[in-house]
Parts: C-alpha cells; structure tokens; sequence
C-alpha cells in the first residue's frame, strides 16, 4: 500500500480554492502523538481543545469544528475511531463524540507501516506540509504538534503534480526592486539580499501561480504575518491589517499596526501588480476578521 499516494489523495471539500485543512491537520497532530507514543489513542474529549486551537490558527477564517474531521477521515483509511460502545465512529456531532467516548488513532496497517519503516513518518509530514501549507508555516506547525519530522526526501508521486518554478524568487524581487513591499525592508550583506522573500500571495498548494501578479517581495517578518492572515491587500493595492491583531508594544504598532491603509512600496513600473483573483483568494481564505481603518499619517 502506497502511504504517501493515500495521503496524497485525502478526500477534501473543494469549491473555489477553499481551503479545508481539517483533515491534514488532524493527521499532523495524529503523527506527533504516535511519534511520542506508538500505541496510544486519542480521546475526542481530551484533544478537542488542542485541535480546535490548530484550526483557529491554521485553518481558514470561519469558524469550524475537529469533529469534522474526527469522523470523516476514517473513509480515508488512515485513521480508525472507537466507542465505549465499540469500533465505528458515532458520527461529526461534537455531542455524540464526546458523549461516547470516541477515541481515536492511526488505521492498524498505517502504524505497522510507520513502525516498519523509520522515515516514513517524515514523509508523511513533509507531503502533507507541502499539500496544504506555504513553507513559510512549516516549522511552527511541526512544533505546534509535536512533530520532529525526520530528513526525508518526498517522491514524485504523479505527472499531474505541479512543480515549483524556481525563477519566482528572482522574478518577484526584482520586480519590487529588492524591498520589502510593506515596509521597504532592502537589507544586504555585501551584494546579496537578507531577510527578503518571495511570498505567494494565493498559495502554491491551492493553485497559486508561480507568476509576478500572484506575488510580493516581503521581508521574513511580514511574510509570516501575511500567511499567518494578519496582513492582506486591498483592492486598490493598499495594506490590511487584522483587526483580530493585538500589539501594545512600540515594535508592533510601529511595523505592524502603522500599516493600515499604506500603499504596496512597488511593483516598479511596466511589472505586473498583484492580481485582483489572488488577492479575492487571499481575503477570503487567509485574511482574519475585518481590516482595520487606515492609520492617521
């Protein structure tokens, strides 16, 4: 049995780019736990609180439940759900999860498999980061499930599967001409740009092209809090700030919460600006909550 194809293949609501991470987000969390311990389960009841704050900060904006997943990733046969009452999931219903005693843990063959093989579990990890997250939440989401995923190299595992164009960097820098996009972070060592990256702006794994109209040069701060919902761009290609983002300090107010209503620093002209599609993308599916106005100059 192919771990990673399955994997690859998770059964997902797909409308438009929706993103529903609700699946490979219960999976991470499974894997940290069988990486700490290999025969224990996880009751409903006692993770609810842990997979429902993965979701708020990793999940779209809307409100949503783990009992979701909880339930339905079962069909995808990774992973299995007993009762006090028996095997076999009671149902979504956060309710009868709890009410049931409905724990949960990795399908049988999958275990055998992650025990059989020690770098699969990496694997594992790595395709799901690469499927659903931009590489920018990678390494906090490994630590907010406990994960230390080990070196592994990820197989091609279909000629549909897009590969990454690795002229965007080069491309999207020079189009916003070495600065940082939201605050003009240009920062050098010699001749070569520190602190600097191309951000996608609708991700790679939903589709986002590897093109300057679906980028911004952002500096490192900046594009975890884009990716992380806390800063979009508008329509007329001014800055948002989430008005879900709290920051007394000097340092947040200044690089953070200033940037209400700024315009983008760039693209230089005759360089494609950000398009309207991937922005739409970004506020519906990123963004958090509603923009705040536009700072006083």
């Amino acid at each position: 049995m192919d771990w990673l194809e399955r994997t690859a293949r998770l059964r997902q609501w797909t409308r438009n780019g929706t993103r529903a991470p609700h699946k490979p987000l219960l999976l991470l969390y499974a894997l940290g736990r069988f990486q700490q311990d290999s025969e224990g389960s996880l009751r409903y009841s006692a993770v609810e609180q842990d997979l429902q704050r993965l979701l708020a900060e990793y999940g779209p904006p809307n409100s949503t439940t783990p009992a979701y997943p909880f339930h339905h990733l079962v069909s995808d046969g990774v992973w299995e759900v007993r009762t006090d009452r028996g095997p076999g999931s009671p149902g979504s219903g956060v309710r009868e999860l709890r009410e049931t005693g409905a724990t949960g843990r990795l399908a049988p063959d999958l275990r055998a498999a992650l025990r059989r093989d020690p770098q699969l579990l990496g694997s594992i990890v790595r395709l799901l980061l690469d499927l659903h997250f931009p590489p920018s939440l990678h390494g906090e989401l490994c630590e907010a499930v406990g994960l230390e995923p080990e070196p592994a190299r990820i197989e091609q595992l279909s000629a549909a599967r897009r590969q990454r164009d690795g002229r965007m960097r080069e491309l999207v820098l020079t189009a916003y001409e070495y600065r940082c996009a939201f605050c003009g972070y240009d920062g050098r060592i010699g001749a070569v740009p520190v602190g600097l990256e191309a951000a996608h702006v609708r991700w790679w794994a939903f589709g986002g092209p590897d093109e300057i109209d679906n980028g911004l040069c952002l500096c490192s701060l900046h594009h975890k809090l884009f990716d992380k919902g806390v800063l979009g761009v508008g329509e007329d290609q001014r800055i948002l700030v989430s008005q879900r983002f709290v920051g007394h300090s000097d340092a947040a107010r200044e690089h953070v919460i200033a940037l209400a209503g700024r315009r983008l620093v760039g693209p230089q002209p005759g360089a494609r600006p950000v398009a309207a599609a991937h922005r739409d993308w970004h506020a519906r599916q990123v963004f958090h909550g509603e923009p705040r106005p536009a700072t006083a100059a």
